[in-house]
């Protein structure tokens, strides 16, 4: 609440910001709007009384699906998929905590190698390079 005073006290300086931007596909599409336009005026489909004072409304899903490239297909390989994955960690975690309690701190040493052999196998693989026929 706030008391009368004799003082003028300063109020709060106001920020107002008009942003401008630069849309290139709203720009795009009012050139586009406006050739459509001149070159059905210039085919007689359309004058230059109904193009200014009709407005009309139409579905946009004509060309709403013109830029759809289709669905992604889904990769074969069952070691890409993220379900795989999780449970490849699971599992690893799982078997260092068993070989933990069972063999002891050895366990980790046991896991480094079978992690660089395994990595090793793998990006053999990967890196060989693939045969033309294939």
């Amino acid at each position: 609440m706030k008391f009368p005073s004799i003082f003028r006290t300063a109020s709060p300086m106001r920020f107002d910001i008009k942003p401008r931007y630069y849309d290139p596909v709203k720009e795009e599409i009012d050139q586009r709007t406006s050739r459509i336009k001149q070159e059905l005026k210039a085919e007689g489909v359309l004058s230059d009384e109904d193009s200014e004072n009709k407005i009309s409304y139409q579905s946009g899903i004509r060309g709403a699906f013109a830029q759809h490239k289709g669905m992604k297909e889904r990769s074969s390989n069952p070691f890409t998929s993220t379900g795989m994955i999780r449970s490849f960690i699971f599992f690893l975690l799982l078997g260092s905590l068993g070989g933990y309690i069972y063999i002891g701190p050895v366990i980790f040493e046991y896991l480094l190698y079978l992690t660089a052999i395994v990595a090793g196998i793998y990006f053999f693989f990967r890196l060989k390079p693939k045969r033309k026929n294939e």
